[in-house]
């Protein structure tokens, strides 16, 4: 695994700017944390890194082919089962255990066989991050993986994120203060606009 560099991104939306000549290095293994408000461009760097959106300027190297990603929205086939869901991201022939001890650690015990659209927003949320952690991936990405988790939740979430990145590079875009979270990341922060 190499570094991720960022040299000099410009990103605007027509009139808006959300980046002018923004540097940034990512290095191989570290975890990251965004946590500017909304709006400020969190979303758009990580689709950047997915290589879903490209700088209007300045170039991205060092991104690998497999990426792991959580976004917004959940994106989970509603009529399949959360194993299901989440074997879809699994090459070759998934291991049911192994999704259930997953589904467990972060407080869906039992909840393998439900159907995705019967869950919660909450349940939901937990199964794509499984998803994500699960599907074999040099990167990891995750854009607000907490939203509608209570507090318990979110802490559960955050441990067994941190016990499962493997030495992966992960960046997660988070408004949500968390304070492991924050005990094992690093900062990112973008430059004030004026």
């Amino acid at each position: 695994m190499t570094d991720i560099i960022l040299h000099e991104i410009s990103k605007s939306y027509g009139n808006k700017t959300v980046f002018s000549r923004f540097s940034l290095t990512l290095q191989s293994g570290h975890i990251y944390r965004l946590s500017e408000p909304s709006g400020s461009g969190k979303t758009t760097l990580l689709r950047m890194l997915m290589g879903l959106e490209k700088p209007d300027g300045g170039s991205i190297s060092g991104v690998p082919a497999d990426i792991s990603a959580v976004f917004q929205e959940d994106r989970l086939i509603e009529n399949l089962t959360v194993l299901e869901n989440i074997a879809l991201m699994i090459p070759g022939k998934a291991d049911p255990a192994l999704i259930e001890a997953h589904l467990n650690e972060i407080g869906l015990p039992g909840c393998a066989g439900k159907t995705a659209g019967t869950l919660s927003g909450g349940m939901k949320r937990r199964t794509a991050i499984v998803r994500a952690v699960l599907h074999p991936s040099e990167l990891l990405l995750l854009d607000e993986p907490f939203t509608g988790l209570d507090m318990f939740s979110a802490a559960m979430t955050v441990s067994y994120l941190l016990n499962h990145i493997d030495g992966r590079t992960a960046v997660i875009a988070s408004h949500i203060p968390e304070a492991l979270l924050e005990k094992n990341s690093e900062l990112i922060l973008f430059p004030e606009r004026h």
